[in-house]
């Protein structure tokens, strides 16, 4: 029997030139009944009287430095039960799903998934009259290589819009201060860690100075988060005052840490 419809495995590569999107992965999932985008930095906006959203997305698994910075007409606001049961209030936008010769208009809500892996959830609402799937395939339309994505997305690296911000502390490989790291990168920020013992101070009444690994002066940070750990205290907390001494923005003021 003929058919028109598109054969899909249950992970494939599309695209969203509305919203300037030019490669993303989607999990196919026909047990899903809505279509879900991955997003942060969701704000609603009026423009010409009408509703829309603008939002970000980290296009790439695993990538958080690649961001693109999207607008779309707001459709509606749902109430969508996701797997886990949970139940969440998204932003819906309908824009063109674009899986090289075809091409047609979906439905989507906005919403987080970076504990799901996949940037794009494709329900079967959007894949209804339109699409057959084969579970045991992947990449039917094909699997762009890593040079590719790199070229797609070259003009899209982290703009340097936000904030630079130094995490000042003593382990790098220390859970929560990955995730700090993580958390300013997906919101847009400059983040470096500065690991205290390699900080040494220049002390100046009139032009006082941080210097890092040999030398690096640490003089263009817009904000620092102290995290110091009680056995370096007395001089996490001088390096503090430095930093404030330089009228750069401390989370926890060192008297506040003392």
């Amino acid at each position: 029997m003929s058919t028109n419809k598109v054969i899909l495995g249950s992970e494939e590569w599309c695209s969203f030139p509305e919203l300037g999107i030019p490669l993303i992965k989607a999990r196919v999932d026909s047990g899903a009944k809505t279509s879900a985008l991955h997003a942060v930095n969701i704000a609603p906006f009026v423009r010409d009287g009408e509703s829309w959203v603008k939002f970000d997305i980290n296009p790439i698994q695993n990538n958080l430095k690649t961001i693109i910075h999207c607008e779309a007409l707001l459709v509606d606001k749902r109430i969508v039960k996701s797997s886990s049961g949970f139940r969440e209030q998204r932003y819906v936008i309908r824009t063109t799903l674009d899986f090289g010769e075809h091409k047609w208009s979906i439905e989507m809500t906005l919403t987080n998934r970076d504990s799901m892996g996949f940037r794009m959830l494709l329900g079967r609402e959007a894949m209804s009259g339109r699409v057959l799937v084969d579970p045991e395939q992947k990449y039917l339309l094909g699997q762009p290589t890593n040079d590719k994505l790199k070229e797609l997305y070259h003009n899209s690296e982290r703009a340097k819009t936000g904030l630079k911000i130094g995490l000042l502390a003593s382990n790098p490989e220390l859970y929560s201060n990955k995730r700090i790291i993580e958390a300013g990168e997906q919101r847009g920020h400059e983040m470096h860690f500065l690991n205290i013992k390699e900080c040494y101070m220049k002390l100046d009444a009139t032009k006082p100075e941080i210097h890092y690994r040999g030398g690096k002066i640490l003089s263009d940070f817009d904000a620092v988060i102290p995290r110091i750990r009680p056995s370096i205290t007395f001089y996490g907390c001088a390096l503090t005052r430095q930093f404030e001494a330089m009228k750069v923005f401390c989370l926890n003021s060192a008297s506040a840490i003392t």
